[in-house]
Protein backbone atom coordinates (compact mmCIF):
# COMPACT_ATOMS: atom_id res chain seq x y z
CA UNK A 1 0.00 0.00 0.00
CA UNK A 2 2.72 2.46 0.98
CA UNK A 3 6.12 3.04 -0.60
CA UNK A 4 9.22 3.42 1.55
CA UNK A 5 12.08 3.31 -0.92
CA UNK A 6 15.02 5.39 0.33
CA UNK A 7 13.50 5.52 3.82
CA UNK A 8 15.16 4.15 6.95
CA UNK A 9 12.78 2.54 9.43
CA UNK A 10 13.73 1.37 12.91
CA UNK A 11 11.50 -1.39 14.30
CA UNK A 12 11.90 -2.26 17.97
CA UNK A 13 10.39 -5.50 19.22
CA UNK A 14 10.95 -6.89 15.74
CA UNK A 15 11.12 -10.55 16.83
CA UNK A 16 7.56 -10.64 18.17
CA UNK A 17 4.53 -11.65 16.16
CA UNK A 18 3.57 -8.06 15.41
CA UNK A 19 7.20 -7.06 14.91
CA UNK A 20 7.74 -9.72 12.26
CA UNK A 21 4.62 -8.64 10.40
CA UNK A 22 5.64 -4.97 10.53
CA UNK A 23 9.22 -5.72 9.46
CA UNK A 24 8.01 -7.81 6.51
CA UNK A 25 5.54 -5.12 5.45
CA UNK A 26 8.17 -2.37 5.52
CA UNK A 27 10.63 -4.62 3.69
CA UNK A 28 8.10 -5.34 0.94
CA UNK A 29 7.47 -1.58 0.71
CA UNK A 30 11.14 -0.99 -0.03
CA UNK A 31 12.46 0.39 3.27
CA UNK A 32 15.95 0.05 4.66
CA UNK A 33 15.41 -1.61 8.02
CA UNK A 34 17.01 -1.61 11.44
CA UNK A 35 15.42 -4.39 13.46
CA UNK A 36 16.02 -4.60 17.19
CA UNK A 37 15.00 -7.03 19.89
CA UNK A 38 16.37 -8.68 22.99
CA UNK A 39 16.47 -12.01 21.12
CA UNK A 40 17.27 -11.72 17.42
CA UNK A 41 17.80 -15.26 16.12
CA UNK A 42 14.54 -15.47 14.18
CA UNK A 43 14.85 -12.09 12.48
CA UNK A 44 18.54 -12.60 11.71
CA UNK A 45 17.71 -15.78 9.80
CA UNK A 46 14.69 -14.25 8.05
CA UNK A 47 16.70 -11.37 6.56
CA UNK A 48 20.15 -12.96 6.40
CA UNK A 49 20.59 -12.33 2.67
CA UNK A 50 19.43 -8.72 2.57
CA UNK A 51 21.79 -5.75 2.43
CA UNK A 52 18.84 -3.50 3.32
CA UNK A 53 18.46 -4.94 6.80
CA UNK A 54 20.55 -4.65 9.95
CA UNK A 55 19.71 -6.54 13.13
CA UNK A 56 20.55 -5.25 16.60
CA UNK A 57 20.34 -7.13 19.89
CA UNK A 58 19.18 -4.55 22.44
CA UNK A 59 17.69 -4.42 25.92
CA UNK A 60 15.65 -1.26 25.56
CA UNK A 61 14.77 -1.14 29.23
CA UNK A 62 18.31 0.22 29.55
CA UNK A 63 18.88 3.83 28.40
CA UNK A 64 22.45 3.17 27.27
CA UNK A 65 21.30 0.32 25.05
CA UNK A 66 18.76 2.56 23.31
CA UNK A 67 21.37 5.28 22.77
CA UNK A 68 23.81 2.72 21.32
CA UNK A 69 21.09 1.33 19.06
CA UNK A 70 20.31 4.72 17.55
CA UNK A 71 23.98 5.61 17.08
CA UNK A 72 24.60 2.28 15.35
CA UNK A 73 21.69 2.82 12.96
CA UNK A 74 22.87 6.33 12.15
CA UNK A 75 26.40 5.08 11.53
CA UNK A 76 25.04 2.50 9.07
CA UNK A 77 22.29 4.42 7.27
CA UNK A 78 22.96 8.09 8.08
CA UNK A 79 19.42 8.87 9.20
CA UNK A 80 16.23 7.47 10.72
CA UNK A 81 13.01 8.42 9.00
CA UNK A 82 10.56 6.42 11.09
CA UNK A 83 10.48 4.48 14.34
CA UNK A 84 7.88 1.88 15.17
CA UNK A 85 8.22 1.29 18.91
CA UNK A 86 6.71 -2.17 19.30
CA UNK A 87 8.65 -3.38 22.34
CA UNK A 88 6.20 -4.34 25.06
CA UNK A 89 4.07 -7.10 26.46
CA UNK A 90 1.11 -8.19 28.56
CA UNK A 91 0.87 -9.87 31.91
CA UNK A 92 -2.35 -10.53 33.81
CA UNK A 93 -1.98 -9.91 37.52
CA UNK A 94 -3.99 -10.07 40.70
CA UNK A 95 -5.82 -7.22 42.43
CA UNK A 96 -3.71 -4.10 42.82
CA UNK A 97 -3.25 -4.59 46.57
CA UNK A 98 -1.81 -8.06 45.88
CA UNK A 99 0.45 -6.94 43.03
CA UNK A 100 4.13 -7.14 43.89
CA UNK A 101 6.53 -4.28 43.30
CA UNK A 102 8.42 -6.53 40.89
CA UNK A 103 5.28 -7.17 38.80
CA UNK A 104 4.48 -3.45 38.69
CA UNK A 105 8.01 -2.46 37.73
CA UNK A 106 8.24 -5.18 35.08
CA UNK A 107 5.21 -3.89 33.19
CA UNK A 108 6.28 -0.26 33.52
CA UNK A 109 9.78 -1.04 32.27
CA UNK A 110 8.64 -3.26 29.41
CA UNK A 111 5.93 -0.96 28.06
CA UNK A 112 6.67 2.58 29.26
CA UNK A 113 10.42 2.78 29.95
CA UNK A 114 11.33 1.22 26.62
CA UNK A 115 9.40 3.93 24.76
CA UNK A 116 10.92 6.64 26.94
CA UNK A 117 14.42 5.35 26.20
CA UNK A 118 13.82 5.06 22.44
CA UNK A 119 12.33 8.55 22.25
CA UNK A 120 15.14 10.01 24.34
CA UNK A 121 17.66 8.55 21.91
CA UNK A 122 16.02 9.27 18.55
CA UNK A 123 14.18 12.57 18.94
CA UNK A 124 17.27 14.82 18.96
CA UNK A 125 18.20 13.39 15.54
CA UNK A 126 14.70 13.87 14.15
CA UNK A 127 14.47 17.41 15.52
CA UNK A 128 17.82 18.26 13.93
CA UNK A 129 16.59 16.88 10.58
CA UNK A 130 13.18 18.50 11.14
CA UNK A 131 11.28 15.42 10.18
CA UNK A 132 10.30 11.92 11.17
CA UNK A 133 7.56 9.54 12.20
CA UNK A 134 7.16 7.70 15.50
CA UNK A 135 4.45 5.06 15.92
CA UNK A 136 3.74 3.61 19.35
CA UNK A 137 1.50 0.80 20.58
CA UNK A 138 -1.06 1.47 23.29
CA UNK A 139 -3.99 -0.82 24.06
CA UNK A 140 -7.76 -0.73 23.99
CA UNK A 141 -7.68 -2.09 27.55
CA UNK A 142 -5.79 1.01 28.70
CA UNK A 143 -8.61 3.41 27.88
CA UNK A 144 -9.96 2.62 31.34
CA UNK A 145 -8.90 0.56 34.34
CA UNK A 146 -9.48 -3.20 34.28
CA UNK A 147 -9.63 -5.67 37.15
CA UNK A 148 -6.40 -7.64 37.63
CA UNK A 149 -4.71 -5.56 34.92
CA UNK A 150 -3.63 -2.42 36.81
CA UNK A 151 0.07 -2.75 35.98
CA UNK A 152 -0.58 -3.41 32.30
CA UNK A 153 -3.24 -0.75 31.76
CA UNK A 154 -1.22 1.86 33.67
CA UNK A 155 1.88 1.14 31.59
CA UNK A 156 -0.03 1.31 28.31
CA UNK A 157 -1.84 4.47 29.41
CA UNK A 158 1.62 5.93 30.02
CA UNK A 159 2.52 5.05 26.43
CA UNK A 160 -0.56 6.89 25.18
CA UNK A 161 0.14 9.99 27.27
CA UNK A 162 3.82 10.03 26.22
CA UNK A 163 2.69 9.79 22.60
CA UNK A 164 0.49 12.86 23.03
CA UNK A 165 3.20 14.80 24.83
CA UNK A 166 5.83 13.97 22.22
CA UNK A 167 3.44 15.03 19.50
CA UNK A 168 2.80 18.41 21.10
CA UNK A 169 6.52 18.97 21.69
CA UNK A 170 7.69 17.98 18.22
CA UNK A 171 5.01 18.57 15.60
CA UNK A 172 6.45 21.98 14.68
CA UNK A 173 9.71 20.15 13.90
CA UNK A 174 7.96 18.13 11.19
CA UNK A 175 7.69 15.05 13.41
CA UNK A 176 4.47 13.04 13.59
CA UNK A 177 3.93 10.92 16.71
CA UNK A 178 0.89 8.65 16.82
CA UNK A 179 -0.32 5.50 18.52
CA UNK A 180 -2.26 2.38 17.52
CA UNK A 181 -4.70 0.84 19.98
CA UNK A 182 -5.18 -2.86 19.24
CA UNK A 183 -7.75 -5.00 20.97
CA UNK A 184 -6.72 -8.69 20.98
CA UNK A 185 -4.02 -9.51 18.44
CA UNK A 186 -4.33 -12.91 16.79
CA UNK A 187 -1.14 -14.62 17.96
CA UNK A 188 -0.36 -18.25 18.83
CA UNK A 189 0.06 -17.28 22.49
CA UNK A 190 -3.35 -15.59 22.66
CA UNK A 191 -4.98 -18.57 20.96
CA UNK A 192 -3.37 -20.88 23.50
CA UNK A 193 -4.47 -18.73 26.43
CA UNK A 194 -8.05 -18.22 25.12
CA UNK A 195 -8.85 -21.46 23.25
CA UNK A 196 -12.63 -20.95 23.32
CA UNK A 197 -12.57 -17.45 21.81
CA UNK A 198 -13.69 -16.58 18.30
CA UNK A 199 -10.33 -15.90 16.65
CA UNK A 200 -11.98 -14.41 13.57
CA UNK A 201 -12.92 -11.30 15.57
CA UNK A 202 -9.32 -10.59 16.57
CA UNK A 203 -6.90 -8.27 14.79
CA UNK A 204 -4.29 -10.00 12.65
CA UNK A 205 -0.69 -8.78 12.91
CA UNK A 206 -0.76 -8.07 9.17
CA UNK A 207 -3.84 -5.84 9.48
CA UNK A 208 -2.27 -3.93 12.36
CA UNK A 209 0.93 -3.59 10.34
CA UNK A 210 -1.03 -1.89 7.55
CA UNK A 211 -2.19 0.82 9.97
CA UNK A 212 1.34 1.25 11.32
CA UNK A 213 2.72 1.67 7.80
CA UNK A 214 0.09 4.31 7.09
CA UNK A 215 1.08 6.26 10.21
CA UNK A 216 4.75 6.02 9.21
CA UNK A 217 4.02 7.27 5.69
CA UNK A 218 3.61 10.75 4.23
CA UNK A 219 -0.13 10.08 3.99
CA UNK A 220 -0.37 10.63 7.77
CA UNK A 221 1.27 14.07 7.64
CA UNK A 222 -1.81 15.83 9.08
CA UNK A 223 -2.25 13.40 11.99
CA UNK A 224 -0.61 14.34 15.30
CA UNK A 225 -0.96 12.74 18.73
CA UNK A 226 -3.77 10.38 17.72
CA UNK A 227 -4.59 7.03 19.28
CA UNK A 228 -6.05 5.01 16.43
CA UNK A 229 -8.46 2.20 17.40
CA UNK A 230 -7.63 -1.06 15.61
CA UNK A 231 -10.17 -3.38 17.15
CA UNK A 232 -11.09 -5.78 14.38
CA UNK A 233 -14.53 -7.17 15.13
CA UNK A 234 -14.13 -7.28 18.92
Amino acid sequence: MWKFENRVVLVSGAAGNLGKAVASAFYEAGADLALSDLHTESISSAFADSSRVMVLECDLTQPDSAETMVRTVLDRFGRIDAVTALTGGFSMGGPLHETSVDEWEFMMKLNAATLFNIAHAVLPHMRQRRGGRIVTVGARAAISGRARMASYTASKAAVMRMTESMSEENKLFGINVNCVLPSIIDTPLNRRDMPDADFTTWVSPAALADVILFLASDASRAIHGASIPVYGLC
